[in-house]
C-alpha cells in the first residue's frame, strides 16, 4: 500500500514566495536600518587605529572588572590579532556583533516584558522561542538569503534572530522573579503601572536581563562565524576559507580571533552584571 506523501517542501516554497512578494517594502526598510547600524559601527571601530583601540579597550575592561591580570591578557590579545594580520576581520566580526546584539536586545526585551507582564503574551511567545532555540543554525541562513541575498546585511539579520531567544526569555524571568511584596509595596504608594514597571520592576530584574544579553551576544558570535558561509566576511570568512581550502594554520588563527573576541565579549558583559548586582 502506497501512502502519499505530504507536499511539504511544495508548501513551504510557495509560502516563502507569497512572504518574499508581500513583505519586500518591509525588508528593504529593515535591510537599510541595519545596513546603516552595520556601517556606524564598522566604521567608528575602524577609525580607532589599533594602538589607541587596545589601551581603550584595557581600560574600560579594568573599569568593569576592577581586575588587573585580565585588561593585561585583553590587551595581549588583541596585540596577537593585530600582529597576525587579522585585525580588520576582526573588528568586522565585532561591529556585527554589536549591531546584532543591539537589535536582539531591543527586540527581545521588549518580548520579555509583554511575557513577563502578560500570561496569554507569555502563553503564545515561549513556544516560538523554544522552537527558535531548538533549530540548527544553519537553517536561518535560508530566509535570510530569500529575503535579502548574500552579503553582511543577510548574516546580521540570521544573527538577531538566532540570538534572540535568550534575551527574551531572562527578560520575562527576571520579571516574574520580582518580589511580590516590593510589588505591592510600590502599589500601596500609588506607582501607576508604567512607574512599577520601570522604576520597580526592570531595574530589580536588570541583572537578570544583563544575563540574557550575554547569552545573546555568544550567539551572535557563533552565529556571525556560521553566516560566513553567505558572505557575512569577517573571522568567519577566515575560518571558512581554512576549511574549504585546507589550510589549517590560516583555520586555526581565526579560531584563536574567535575564541579572544568571546572571552573578552563575555568578561565585560559579566562585570558589567556583578556591578549592577553590587549596587
Amino acid at each position: 500500500m502506497n501512502i502519499p506523501s505530504l507536499p511539504l517542501a511544495e508548501l513551504a516554497d510557495a509560502a516563502i514566495d507569497f512572504l518574499v512578494e508581500t513583505c519586500a517594502p518591509f525588508t528593504r526598510a529593515g535591510a537599510e536600518v541595519v545596513s546603516a547600524l552595520l556601517d556606524i559601527f564598522e566604521h567608528g571601530l575602524l577609525a580607532c587605529p589599533p594602538w589607541l583601540f587596545i589601551p581603550l579597550l584595557c581600560g574600560i575592561t579594568w573599569l568593569l572588572t576592577r581586575r588587573l591580570l585580565f585588561p593585561l591578557g585583553v590587551g595581549l590579545g588583541f596585540a596577537l590579532l593585530w600582529n597576525i594580520g587579522l585585525w580588520t576581520p576582526t573588528i568586522v566580526t565585532l561591529a556585527l556583533v554589536l549591531a546584532s546584539t543591539v537589535l536582539s536586545s531591543l527586540i527581545g526585551v521588549g518580548l520579555g516584558i509583554l511575557a513577563g507582564v502578560c500570561k496569554p503574551v507569555r502563553i503564545c511567545i515561549m513556544p516560538l522561542l523554544d522552537i527558535m532555540q531548538t533549530m540548527p543554525a544553519f537553517v536561518y541562513l535560508i530566509p535570510a538569503v530569500l529575503f535579502f541575498g548574500l552579503g553582511t546585511v543577510p548574516g546580521a539579520f540570521a544573527t538577531i534572530i538566532f540570538a534572540l531567544p535568550p534575551v527574551a526569555r531572562l527578560t520575562a524571568l527576571g520579571l516574574r522573579q520580582v518580589p511580590k511584596n516590593v510589588v505591592e509595596a510600590a502599589r500601596s504608594f500609588g506607582a501607576t503601572p508604567s512607574q512599577l514597571l520601570f522604576k520597580v520592576e526592570l531595574p530589580l530584574a536588570l541583572p537578570t536581563i544583563l544575563a540574557g544579553i550575554n547569552q545573546t551576544i555568544m550567539m551572535s558570535l557563533s552565529m556571525v562565524v556560521v553566516a560566513a558561509m553567505i558572505s557575512a566576511g569577517g573571522l568567519g570568512e577566515v575560518v571558512l576559507k581554512g576549511i574549504t581550502q585546507m589550510k589549517i594554520g590560516m583555520g586555526f588563527e581565526g579560531g584563536i580571533a574567535v575564541v579572544i573576541l568571546a572571552i573578552v565579549l563575555d568578561r565585560i558583559t559579566q562585570g558589567m552584571a556583578r556591578k549592577k548586582q553590587k549596587e
